[in-house]
């Protein structure tokens, strides 16, 4: 187990504003705000703070009024301030609001907006000549409203570093995951996706919005397939191989990959053999031929230009920070990802 660290945990801050969705509040406590102690850590990782521009908020729909958080003031302690969405999209946000995230951004803060999120950091001028994304269904809104954004609405998140979009309320949690692999390594995002029963790695460019027809036979889930391949990632593995395993030509098997996962599978492959490198790195393999050979990734070279493509680190450099023997200190280091590991 990873031993902790002595300084004080990464403060999130969450902006409630009128009519924000309880789901993507949820998401934000959930991943950053309830304790851990299975991580093997003597204190919280994260520290969370809802706050609001009033003293009642009314959620959407009016599900319930929240009451009882601090003011806007809050931010200017964020580490990371996270924005959810809310559905009136084209009624400006406060100014209040605005003012407050552009605040915090100023100062250094990380800023994640989940879903619809992303029209008031746009409305703060946060994404103008940037990548972001945004729900689907209100792509051509964002479009119209925000032209300087370079909006990209079929992935899953967009990560730019200092700013980060998720694209829909459920993409909220892939973002947050992707931030505790961004500021403590593969091995400990991996456990707190097992405690939410998620899905531990879907890739940021990975299609938000995938059709999923109901199958005209019951045997095409690409569960099975991808549990096998998963075993096996240390063997020379093709697509070829995987086409043939799943009893499908080449052909039928990218098509399936697109429809059910929204990736290709040779970016499906590469994505799950780094992210078993990182794993080994972190469980303390120093020999880059082996962490290489068991994750599939053939030689050292490829294992560190598929590392540093895919973290913005060198494996000595992922090993500092995510090492047994050098635990994460919670500040943010890994460069963005910058979309899928290409097919």
């Amino acid at each position: 187990m990873p031993q902790g660290s002595s300084q004080s945990p990464h403060r999130v801050v969450v902006i409630v504003d009128e009519g924000t969705n309880p789901f993507e509040v949820g998401v934000a406590t959930e991943l950053f705000g309830l304790p851990r102690p299975e991580l093997g850590f003597p204190g919280p990782l994260y520290a969370v703070t809802l706050c609001a521009p009033a003293s009642r908020i009314r959620m959407n729909h009016g599900f319930f009024t929240l009451t009882g958080v601090p003011g806007l003031d809050a931010v200017d302690e964020a580490d990371t301030l996270v924005v959810p969405g809310r559905p009136d999209n084209v009624v400006p946000r406060g100014a209040d609001v605005l003012d407050a995230i552009r605040r915090a951004h100023a100062r250094g803060a990380r800023i994640v907006s989940f879903c619809t999120g992303s029209f008031a950091l746009a409305e703060a001028g946060l994404l103008d000549g940037r990548r972001a994304t945004t729900h689907w269904m209100w792509a051509d809104t964002f479009r119209d409203l925000h032209p300087r954004v370079l909006l990209e609405p079929d992935v899953l998140f967009v990560d730019e570093g200092d700013v980060l979009t998720a694209s829909g309320s459920a993409a909220a949690l892939d973002l947050g995951l992707h931030l505790w692999r961004r500021d403590h390594g593969a091995e400990l995002a991996n456990a707190v996706s097992r405690r939410l029963v998620f899905a531990a790695h879907r890739d940021g460019g990975q299609r938000q919005f995938v059709e999923r027809p109901v199958p005209d036979v019951p045997d095409e889930s690409l569960g099975p397939l991808l549990a096998w391949a998963q075993e096996r990632l240390g063997e020379p593995l093709t697509v070829a191989d995987l086409a043939a395993r799943a009893a499908v030509s080449p052909a039928t098997l990218h098509r399936r990959f697109r429809a059910q996962l929204g990736t290709t599978p040779l970016a499906w492959l590469t994505g799950e053999r780094v992210a078993l490198a990182c794993r080994l790195i972190e469980r303390g393999e120093e020999r880059l031929d082996v962490v290489a050979a068991r994750s599939g990734l053939g030689t050292a070279a490829n294992l560190r230009a598929r590392l540093r493509r895919e973290t913005g680190l060198s494996p000595s450099d992922y090993r500092r920070r995510f090492g047994p023997r050098s635990p994460s200190s919670g500040s943010v280091m890994i460069a963005p990802r910058r979309g899928t590991v290409p097919a």
